[in-house]
């Protein structure tokens, strides 16, 4: 059995006695955290066990599922000789596996093993992330901040308000600036915050001139309190294009109030192309095309993500050489969790009525179409020196074959998204990452798991640690009770097929 994948060959991998009193120094990141027997670092990744530094967690392997259906044992402790699991359903993430720090040692674990007739290396790996944050989408209408404001967690600013999207808001926090750039505090706090929402965990924020949004990865968001349950099933303007037909006949005048475009059936295309007269109820803002309003409100918690909770309110007027007493006036917002039936009275004032059971329908409908409200996080990092010299003698080979698409890029298994351009910059789903993937070092930065799959022959051709391979079966006997199985995640693709 080969000394490198030995418990006392990797634990020595990382940490250096000082002295007879049994004190470690653990090297496994910049703050070289000094580890008396029986106690463990900052981090509490990484502790002092009988004069070995040793990993707190045992490192994951996830084992894919066969047709056949046999069932999956999982196994963490010390009697588990690994014979039990086929090599070729595991696959050996870098949860637990440990650091390249500091830069020019070779990754944990470089495993080999064959798949399809193709001699494979997966380097495998756990990122110190200085350069790392999340992107968060929150499903909701309301209006959480003004775009670029501050967003803070226990009155630190970690991040801000970015652009909204189509039905969402979407916040950037973490990052260099805030995990180094300012206060100690901030710094702590903004690690601390990415931890929780990289662990799926609920995280309360406030945004400056804005409101206070619980968020948490798979979870409706919280806006000052009022959990949301529906994202809206288009603009204003959608939805009129959408119902129209479903409302002709049923109203004389449809009004969808959104905080983007105002959609007034009558004056739409749509409405126009069904044959529908002008009922001449003309609603403020500034009209954009025939039927799209702009800015017939201000952004907040109320009718359609505006600061309304009347909506008469955006009526500028109506025309009495158009309209008509007894107009059937309908007004909704974009999930249709607000509406207002009104019929025209002699004066032509708006009058308040029960609503038809087929309007009702429409409007209900409208809710159907909706999407439930989730908040999304999506961890996003830049893999630099470390990570690359602990693949490669020659970095930039790793960066160009990665971005040539001959190197697979995974995060404890889950698909990454690759951006394009420099560098290695990826993105992948928190909620597709294993239970407890991310940690932390106290320089603050994140760690993450980080592997990278390829060619045998190609790993070679990039000047890889050839001399560094371990075969997966080799592996699996040798780490014995450093090692835990589960079962593969559903819906992430498997890391070893043909694209």
């Amino acid at each position: 059995m080969s000394d490198r994948v030995s418990a006392a060959a990797r634990s020595e991998k990382f940490g250096q006695a000082e002295g007879a009193d049994g004190i470690i120094r653990c090297d496994a990141c910049p703050v070289l955290c000094r580890i008396r027997p029986g106690r463990a670092g900052a981090c509490s990744r990484y502790a002092n066990e009988n004069g070995h530094l040793v990993r707190t967690d045992p490192a994951l392997t996830l084992a894919h599922a066969v047709e056949t259906g046999a069932p999956l044992v999982a196994f963490a402790n010390d009697a588990w000789d690994g014979t039990l699991l086929d090599p070729a359903r595991a696959f050996v993430t870098g949860v637990g596996a440990g650091t390249t720090y500091p830069d020019y040692k070779p990754a944990p674990f470089i495993v080999g093993s064959q798949h399809d007739g193709v001699d494979t290396v997966t380097v495998v790996t756990e990122g110190i992330f200085s350069y790392c944050g999340v992107k968060v989408k929150i499903d909701t209408d309301r209006h959480l901040g003004p775009e670029s404001a501050p967003v803070r967690a226990k009155g630190e600013q970690i991040g801000h308000v970015t652009t909204a999207e189509y039905g969402s808001q979407m916040l950037s926090l973490g990052g260099v600036r805030h995990l180094t750039g300012g206060s100690k505090r901030e710094g702590s706090v903004t690690c601390e915050t990415l931890l929780a929402l990289c662990a799926a965990q609920p995280v309360t924020l406030t945004i400056d001139g804005g409101h206070e949004v619980v968020v948490q990865a798979g979870h409706a968001p919280i806006v000052d309190g009022t959990p949301e349950h529906r994202m809206r099933v288009g603009c204003g303007s959608a939805t009129v294009g959408i119902f129209a037909q479903q409302w002709l006949g049923q109203a004389d005048e449809v009004i969808v109030v959104d905080d983007h475009i105002t959609g007034v059936l009558s004056e739409h295309q749509a409405g126009k192309v069904l044959g529908m007269p002008p009922a001449g109820i003309r609603v403020r803002g500034r009209r954009s095309t025939p039927g799209r309003y702009f800015q017939v409100a201000s952004p907040g918690l109320g009718w359609g993500g505006t600061d309304i909770t009347d909506p008469l309110e955006i009526i500028d007027s109506i025309d009495p050489k158009i309209a008509w007493p007894g107009l059937r006036l309908l007004m909704t917002s974009t999930t249709g969790d607000h509406a207002l039936w009104c019929v025209l009275d002699e004066r032509l004032r708006p009058v308040p009525a029960p609503m038809p059971e087929a309007v009702r329908r429409v409007v209900d409908r409208i809710g159907e179409n909706c999407e439930p409200s989730l908040c999304s996080v999506i961890f996003m990092a830049g893999a630099g020196g470390s990570l690359r010299a602990g693949v490669t003698e020659n970095p930039v080979l790793l960066t160009r074959a990665v971005a040539a698409g001959g190197v697979r890029v995974t995060m404890g298994g889950a698909p990454c998204y690759l951006w394009p351009g420099g560098g290695i910059t990826i993105m992948a789903d928190v909620l597709r990452f294993p239970g407890n993937a991310f940690g932390y070092v106290p320089t603050p930065a994140l760690v993450a798991p980080i592997e990278f799959t390829l060619s045998r022959a190609l790993y070679a051709q990039l000047g890889g640690h050839i001399s560094e391979i371990v075969p997966v079966e080799q592996l699996l006997m040798g780490l014995g009770g450093q090692l835990r199985v589960e079962g593969w995640i559903a819906g992430n693709p498997w890391p070893f097929a043909k694209p």
